[in-house]
């Protein structure tokens, strides 16, 4: 553990220096000046996190506990980087009795800019129950960003390393209410609340800061926005801007949905004709097969609906069709003796469940519909609408018709908590969520209609999880915000372009792109 090597009298002489003050005199120092004191209060901010930790706490429990504990700096080619964790609230509404999870976040600047006044900019992952990328250079978005900012990669509760929620883990919660009523505390909330509790902590003289969301991050940027904009600087936003009406709107959610993805299953298609007999024979394979399916090397089963869930990682990012060619041109096995059963490679078996994740991410699958609700229950949206479009998704029906099997897009269904081993133990617990009424509000229309804060998103026309139409609809209700709506991406713009598309929206902020 680090220690001071200090006198106590210096040590509280440091932790008592008026900040207000160093603030008021900023404007009169030099640039030498005022790198010195910036990294005064860098020091301070460590000396702070070292005196708590130096001081054991404990929670309801009795558990030690600190509530900052920052590492030190180390390297990666072109980027340093410094990691924090702090002790949270469980459930902010009720702090004092509430028991306490870890929220880890990763400090990040270029190669020098270690002591150098610079603003934050906190990034926000998309899911939900999704890490933050782990950086192994300086590159894309993250590289342009470093230029000016410090950056800040949150894992959001219950991912990475913020108190996990693996299958493994959240099987310590025997009872199914137990675990639905924990989980209802892992939304954009209450990770709203983490960031805020992170910028106090962290941002010196707790400055707004700027805001960085994809996808779900996003959505979490306009729930910081209705609740919190006094920590806010400028947000960006890249395809992720909610639908923020009253109620559920997971149903029109799906509905629109639906249209896209049958856009997307026939330009897959137009791009690989060939493939329509593939998927046709291992859609009849599978339903001839005993018990409707195959196993997967999890332990799971690959049935023909589970088939179809490939598109939501093949059909709407980028290289997306390509990969999903390439693992169907490897579906079967060789046969090597005559007479042999045809039988589907385990290859493509391996792959299917690499491309799914909930063995790993099972909060996706668990949370999902959950992000749209306030005020009422999804009810397992994307089944009751699926059900409209029967007709066209029955992958059974159009294998023996001789139509393309069309694949589904970004979509929980409660089946899958049958046929994925990683997501039996917790079919309970995500059925008691399916059905809950009373979820908190998300969103405050009227804060974003009197919205003050910056904000610049980059819209993508063909966005097949977040539609283009809806997201029209919330953007009317944020006052000032800036769109910028291209095709030149898919969904997964920021990590494919990432340097242009960070640039794009920061000149639209700065003056650089002006209105016209």
């Amino acid at each position: 553990m680090l220690k001071i090597h200090a006198p106590p009298i210096l040590i509280k002489a440091l932790l008592s220096f008026d900040l207000s003050f160093s603030s008021s005199i900023s404007a009169t120092l030099s640039p030498l000046q005022s790198a010195r004191l910036h990294r005064f209060r860098l020091r301070r901010t460590s000396i702070r996190a070292l005196v708590t930790m130096s001081v054991p706490k404990s929670d309801s429990t009795g558990q030690s506990m600190t509530e900052h504990v920052a590492g030190n700096w180390y390297s990666v080619p072109g980027l340093r980087l410094r990691d924090h964790r702090f002790m949270v609230p469980l459930d902010y509404k009720n702090r004092e009795a509430s028991s306490k999870i870890s929220i880890f976040a990763r400090e990040i600047v270029a190669v020098g800019k270690e002591e150098q006044p610079m603003p934050y900019l906190l990034y926000l992952q998309g899911g939900p129950g999704f890490e933050c990328p782990r950086p192994t250079e300086a590159s894309g978005w993250i590289l342009k960003a470093c230029e000016e900012f410090r950056v800040v990669l949150m894992d959001q509760r219950g991912t990475g390393l913020s108190t996990p929620l693996t299958p493994s883990s959240m099987q310590q919660i025997k009872s199914a209410p137990k675990l639905a009523d924990y989980l209802t505390h892992f939304r954009a909330d209450s990770i709203v609340n983490d960031a805020e509790f992170i910028r106090v902590r962290l941002v010196p003289e707790a400055r707004p800061w700027s805001v960085l969301g994809q996808s779900y991050g996003g959505f979490c940027g306009v729930t910081y926005l209705s609740f919190a904009p006094q920590g806010l600087k400028q947000v960006l936003l890249t395809g992720g801007i909610p639908p923020i009406g009253d109620g559920c709107t997971a149903d029109s959610v799906y509905r629109a949905c639906f249209e896209q993805i049958i856009h997307q299953n026939e330009k897959y298609y137009k791009r690989f004709p060939q493939d329509i007999e593939i998927v046709r024979d291992v859609v009849t394979f599978l339903a001839e097969s005993e018990a409707g399916g195959v196993p997967l090397p999890s332990g799971g089963i690959l049935t023909p609906r589970g088939l179809q869930f490939l598109g939501l990682s093949g059909l709407g990012s980028s290289a997306g069709f390509e990969r999903l060619h390439y693992m169907f041109e490897r579906a079967w096995d060789p046969i090597l003796v005559p007479g042999a059963p045809k039988q589907i490679s385990s290859y493509f078996l391996n792959t299917y469940e690499n491309w799914v994740s909930f063995d790993t991410n099972p909060l996706y699958a668990i949370l999902h519909e959950s992000i749209y609700c306030q005020g009422a229950s999804s009810r397992w949206s994307a089944h009751r609408v699926r059900a409209d479009h029967e007709s066209k998704f029955n992958a059974i029906k159009a294998a023996k018709e001789g139509r393309p099997v069309l694949f589904t897009g970004e979509m929980i269904f409660p089946w899958m908590f049958d046929e994925v081993k990683a997501l039996r133990p917790f079919k309970e617990a995500t059925q008691l969520l399916a059905e809950k009424e009373d979820w908190p509000p998300l969103y405050d229309v009227t804060a974003l209609n009197n919205n003050k804060v910056p904000v610049a998103a980059a819209v993508y026309y063909e966005d097949m999880y977040v539609n283009f139409k809806l997201v029209k609809e919330t953007a009317s209700q944020i006052a000032g915000i800036r769109l910028w709506i291209t095709n030149e991406y898919m969904h997964s713009g920021l990590r494919d372009g990432g340097g242009q598309v960070f640039d794009h929206l920061m000149g639209m902020l700065n003056g650089k792109k002006p209105l016209f």
